[in-house]
């Protein structure tokens, strides 16, 4: 392991805003993020494989009024985001350092209010299709973490992990499609990420590919736990 990464990993270790094994609130950080974490009570957004965090820093200069957290089990990449986030200031951005697999061990139901899947592995082999982000085993740990009114935001530049998104939000009872589009910065909506883009993101567009995009939630539950 390089000397530079070393260095990393024991930045993230005195870094408030790095939420991590070894430190004493990884383990009781379930369901306190605004207490423990954020010390308010805003709105919780989870970005997940957020990588160098840039997404995840770019909302939080946006949207003061709501908390951030990007999720990534890379130390070294974890590191960029948390230190830009703290030589801003940014009080309102937090990483967490763990497997998305065990994601609900880190949230308790109806903390988050916002989910962003941004560029993640395509897995595209068929075998591999359960370690997509937006596999249905995924969308159902998902699904009782986001609150009754939360939105589910997906980015990528692959067409096949799109497609296939797409089309498994759309044949469950439980989800309902907000807008997609194939083409995002063709789109009505472009603006509305306010021109926030990942490192892969810029890799992709300067390379010509279009960025797809969806937004999507839960249906809501009525009182005898059906969907409304």
């Amino acid at each position: 392991m390089s000397r530079k990464k070393l260095q990393r990993f024991k930045e993230n270790e005195k870094n408030r805003n790095v939420v991590q094994q070894g430190k004493e609130i990884f383990e009781k950080i379930k369901g306190n993020w605004n207490c423990v974490q954020f010390l308010n009570s805003n709105p919780i957004v989870v970005e997940l494989a957020c990588g160098r965090g840039e997404f995840t820093v770019g909302l939080a200069r946006q949207y003061p009024e709501k908390n951030f957290i990007g999720v990534d089990i890379k130390g070294a990449r974890i590191w960029k985001g948390s230190t830009v986030a703290i030589a801003e200031g940014l009080e309102n951005v937090a990483f967490l350092r763990t497997q998305i697999q065990v994601l609900d061990k880190f949230f308790e139901k109806g903390e988050i209010s916002e989910l962003w899947i941004t560029f993640p592995d395509p897995f595209p082999r068929d075998g591999d299709e359960k370690r997509r982000l937006t596999s249905p085993r995924f969308l159902d740990m998902y699904k009782p973490l986001i609150k009754e009114d939360g939105i589910v935001h997906f980015k990528t530049d692959n067409t096949g992990l799109f497609d296939y998104t797409l089309d498994v939000v759309k044949q469950r009872e439980d989800c309902e499609v907000i807008l997609h589009t194939h083409d995002f910065y063709a789109s009505p909506w472009k603006d509305e990420h306010h021109g926030i883009k990942t490192k892969y993101e810029k890799l992709f567009s300067e390379k010509g590919e279009k960025i797809k995009y969806l937004k999507f939630q839960f249906k809501p539950i009525d009182k005898d736990g059906d969907q409304k």
